[in-house]
Order: C-alpha cells, then sequence, then structure tokens
C-alpha cells in the first residue's frame, strides 16, 4: 500500500516537473532564450519524456504477478529500446549533459563573446571613419591648393603673353625706327 502511494506521488510529481519544463522551454523559445532549432531539440525530448511517463501510469495501473516487459525497457533507455532519436545525436559535445540553467550560463557567455567582438569591429569601423574624413579633409586643402596654383599658373601665363606683346612691340617699333 505504502509502495503504490509513493508510486502514484511519484508519477503526479514527475508529470508536474514535465509540465514546468514544458511552460520554462516556452518562455524561453518566446524570449528567445534560446533559438528555435534548440527549442524544437528539446520540445521533442520533453514529448519524448511525457510519452515515457504515459507508459510509466499504463504500466502501473495493469500491474500483475508478472512484469510487464515494457515497464523494463521504459527504465532502459531511448537507446537500449532500439528507437534512436535524431535530436539526441545532433546535439554538440559542448552541450550535451547541461542542464537549463549551464545551458543559459553558457548562451550568455557566447553573447557576451560576440559583444566584445562587436564591440571590437565598432571601434575599428570608427577608427577607419575618421581616417576618411580625415583624408577627405586633406584632399579638400589640396584642391584648394591646386586651385589656387591654377589661378597663379594662369595670371602668370597673362602676363607673360603681355610682356611678350610688349616686347614685340617695342621691338616692332624698334626696328621701325632705326
Amino acid at each position: 500500500s505504502q509502495v503504490n502511494v509513493a508510486i502514484r506521488s511519484s508519477l503526479q510529481s514527475l508529470r508536474e516537473k514535465i509540465e514546468q519544463l514544458k511552460e520554462l522551454l516556452l518562455r524561453a523559445v518566446s524570449t528567445r532564450q534560446i533559438t528555435q532549432l534548440e527549442g524544437d531539440r528539446r520540445q521533442n525530448l520533453v514529448d519524448d519524456l511525457l510519452t515515457r511517463h504515459k507508459q510509466l501510469e499504463a504500466s502501473y495501473r495493469n500491474e500483475g504477478p508478472e512484469p510487464d516487459m515494457s515497464r523494463s525497457s521504459l527504465m532502459a533507455g531511448g537507446a537500449k529500446r532500439g528507437i534512436t532519436n535524431p535530436w539526441l545525436l545532433e546535439e554538440s559535445e559542448e552541450t550535451r549533459g547541461l542542464g537549463f540553467d549551464e545551458l543559459r550560463q553558457q548562451q550568455r557567455r557566447i553573447i557576451e563573446e560576440q559583444d566584445a567582438g562587436l564591440d571590437a569591429l565598432s571601434s575599428i569601423i570608427s577608427r577607419q571613419k575618421q581616417m576618411g574624413q580625415e583624408i577627405g579633409n586633406e584632399l579638400d586643402e589640396q584642391n584648394e591648393i591646386i586651385d589656387d596654383l591654377t589661378n597663379l599658373v594662369e595670371n602668370t601665363d597673362d602676363r607673360l603673353r603681355n610682356q611678350t606683346r610688349h616686347v614685340r612691340l617695342v621691338d616692332k617699333k624698334s626696328t621701325s625706327c632705326g
């Protein structure tokens, strides 16, 4: 009798914890604490837990003098039952075996590293922008200098032509006088 109460209590506790997992998973996906792909993978794991829970309850209700074969397969786990879960095969070594809080810490660390990289990239881009503006300012100054030189050359060219005309006029008058 006490065993039955303990089993019923454990099954109810398991059901409540699975429901909590579902709620936390839904919240994590909706607040984008985890990616949709990771959310789908974890949802499949939760669904597998729900299936195992239902099988345990059914096995408990049908308890007879001989142990049920499905009961031992329930406790053996998915790989030993011959059913492979592709979501488990795709889990990376970095996240395998980590709990929700540990995954969240790892995700925060990765985000912090990405933020640091983005900050470094931002400072590099700011420096390049500043260099581009300085180059632009230098080009503007040099263009002004070139414009001034062009004006000076044109003025000098005009004066040189005028002087050349005067020299020709003087030369022409000097040859006509004598």
